[in-house]
């Protein structure tokens, strides 16, 4: 299979959830043109032994050649497990699928049919529905000083950006993508380096489409292909609530910083210092994100630093 180049390479990401991973391939496996040419990459991220034990063996009874799975000792998070599955890629489009998500509609097939007639696009993603068959936001607007400051609403009103909540008929240019389902030219992702793995959850979408339009390259919404996304199920939120959103603040600072310059990071940080530092004066618990703020939000302070190598 190594000589074999694909049509698409569809990297798909197991830590700790066995079970969404397997209904995942399935539904690829079931919900996909037979005309595609694509091979399944399975990445475990260092789940728990038990879990890939599970996932090795439901991958296994599925009896499909080009299904490969390959298992990381250490956990690198989004970007990370992604590029580690590049690794193995050979073909002229790259599917980064959530393990939490269901084909419907055959949202591959056509963002493949897509992808071949509209070469000055890098990327696309479709509509995204929740396991009750509401839609979902299925694109967002590149982290900025306009956007944290003053929110989304304003940024698009006053750059017209496209309204998320609405209903479209026809694929649109946007910022960036949900990173649920992105589907890239491989060669376009190659170019920019494809995912950074300095961020271990959140904002990558934002930061390489953000690098792909710096290209003159495009990032399109599809509202013709829908896939389901179960909200959330990848992380537990729950667990650590506070923790996980320092984490979101510590890479979304970390690309303001990347992509819009020191000065833009400081500026926008004194805003949140002010705001966060009120915040905690009425809600104790939001001490630990106002502190972190304070410091700088150092990457080396990541919950990517907590993780251990498994055996």
């Amino acid at each position: 299979m190594s000589n074999v180049t694909y049509d698409i390479a569809i990297i798909i990401i197991n830590y700790n959830s066995s079970e969404f991973t397997t209904k995942c391939v399935t539904s690829v496996l079931e919900h996909t043109n037979t005309a595609l040419f694509y091979h399944l990459i399975v990445i475990d991220n260092a789940s728990e032994a038990n879990d890939f034990k599970a996932l090795k063996t439901s991958i296994a009874n599925l009896g499909e050649e080009h299904i490969s799975l390959y298992r990381s000792r250490f956990n690198t998070g989004f970007g990370g497990g992604n590029m580690h599955g590049v690794q193995f890629a050979k073909a002229k489009y790259y599917l980064f699928l959530n393990n939490d998500t269901l084909m419907i509609d055959d949202p591959i097939k056509k963002c493949f049919d897509f992808m071949e007639v509209h070469p000055e696009a890098a990327v696309c993603g479709p509509r995204i529905q929740n396991e009750h068959g509401e839609k979902q936001l299925g694109f967002d607007y590149f982290t900025s000083f306009s956007r944290e400051v003053f929110g989304k609403k304003f940024v698009e009103k006053i750059y017209g950006k496209p309204n998320r909540r609405k209903e479209y008929s026809q694929p649109i240019a946007v910022d960036y993508i949900n990173g649920s389902f992105m589907f890239f030219s491989a060669k376009d992702f190659d170019e920019v380096g494809g995912f950074d793995t300095n961020i271990f959850l959140y904002f990558e979408e934002s930061d390489v489409c953000y690098r792909l339009k710096k290209k003159g390259k495009k990032t399109y919404y599809l509202p013709t292909a829908t896939y389901v996304h179960y909200q959330g199920q990848s992380i537990n939120k729950t667990k650590m609530p506070m923790a996980i959103k320092i984490e979101l603040k510590t890479s979304m600072f970390y690309v303001i910083r990347k992509n819009r310059g020191y000065f833009h990071y400081q500026v926008l940080r004194m805003i949140f210092v002010l705001r966060y530092g009120l915040t905690s004066i009425l809600k104790p618990r939001y001490f630990k994100l106002f502190h972190r703020i304070l410091i700088g939000l150092p990457l080396g302070k990541s919950l990517k630093q907590n993780e251990v190598i498994q055996s």
